[in-house]
C-alpha cells in the first residue's frame, strides 16, 4: 500500500432544499457555543453514520435536526456561494479542494474531467490506477480519492455515478453515493482547513437534478462550516 494513502470515514445522506429553507425560516437564530507537481494521493474509503443538518442559509448557527429546544447545541452553517467562473480556478485564499463526480466504470473522457486534465495530469492518472487496481482497494460508489496537485490545492475524485448512460434504473447519478462522498470531502476540508469548490456536480453527464444535489451539498459541507463555492461555467 502507498504510504501516502490514508483512510477516513464519512457521514450519511442528504436532505431536501425545501426542508432546509423551511428550517432557516422557522428558527430564531441564536449565537451558540510533496512537491507541487507530484503531491501525495489519498484513498478515502467511506463508512460511518449520522445525518447532518440541511440549510440554504448564510453563515447562520442553527440547531441540528432533532435537537431539543434550549439544549444549547448549535451548528454554524456557511452560505453556499454560487458564482460565474471555472471551478478549476478556485476563487479563494488558503488551502482548496476541487470536488467533482466520477463514474464507477473507470471512464474519464467527457465533461468536467477534461477541464481538470487540462490543468493537471495527476487526478486522471490516479483515478485510472485506482480503478485498474480496484480488486485490492476501496474503489466504488461513495468512495473518494484526494489528489494533491499543488501545495495548496487538492482534487477530490468522488465516485457518485453508476455507469455512463441512463437505463431502466434512471440516470447514472447516485445521490446517496454523492452524499457519502461529500461527507468524506468535508472531513478532509476540516482537517486541511480548506474551502471546497465544485461545478454543479452530478447535473451534467450523470443526469442529476440540481434541486436534489444542492441540499446534499448544503447538508454535508455548509452545515459543517466548510466554505463552499459552486461555479457556473459559461
Amino acid at each position: 500500500m502507498n504510504p501516502n494513502w490514508k483512510n477516513v470515514r464519512s457521514p450519511g445522506e442528504g436532505a431536501s432544499a425545501s426542508a432546509a429553507n423551511a428550517l432557516i425560516r422557522a428558527l430564531t437564530i441564536a449565537a451558540g457555543a510533496a512537491d507541487s507537481a507530484r503531491g501525495p494521493v489519498y484513498r478515502l474509503p467511506t463508512g460511518g453514520s449520522g445525518r447532518g443538518l440541511a440549510s440554504a442559509g448564510g453563515g447562520h448557527p442553527i440547531a441540528s435536526a432533532g435537537t431539543p429546544a434550549g439544549s444549547g447545541t448549535m451548528t454554524r452553517v456557511q452560505a453556499l456561494r454560487i458564482i460565474q467562473g471555472d471551478a478549476t480556478v478556485p476563487q479563494a485564499a488558503g488551502p482548496k479542494i476541487i470536488a467533482h463526480i466520477c463514474n464507477d466504470l473507470g471512464g474519464w473522457g467527457k465533461g468536467f474531467v477534461l477541464a481538470v486534465s487540462r490543468r493537471w495530469p495527476e487526478p486522471e492518472r490516479a483515478y485510472r490506477r485506482w480503478h485498474r487496481e480496484r480488486a485490492g482497494n476501496d474503489f466504488g460508489l461513495g468512495a473518494v480519492q484526494l489528489v494533491q496537485v499543488r501545495p495548496d490545492i487538492w482534487v477530490a475524485n468522488m465516485v457518485g455515478q453508476h455507469g455512463m448512460r441512463a437505463g431502466s434504473g434512471g440516470p447514472p447519478i447516485r445521490y446517496e453515493a454523492v452524499a457519502r462522498c461529500l461527507g468524506t470531502v468535508a472531513d478532509q476540508a476540516l482537517r486541511l482547513g480548506a474551502s471546497v469548490h465544485l461545478p454543479r456536480i452530478g447535473c451534467g453527464l450523470a443526469g442529476g437534478r440540481w434541486e436534489r444535489v444542492e441540499p446534499i451539498i448544503v447538508e454535508h459541507l455548509c452545515a459543517r462550516d466548510v466554505p463552499t463555492t459552486v461555479y457556473d461555467h459559461n
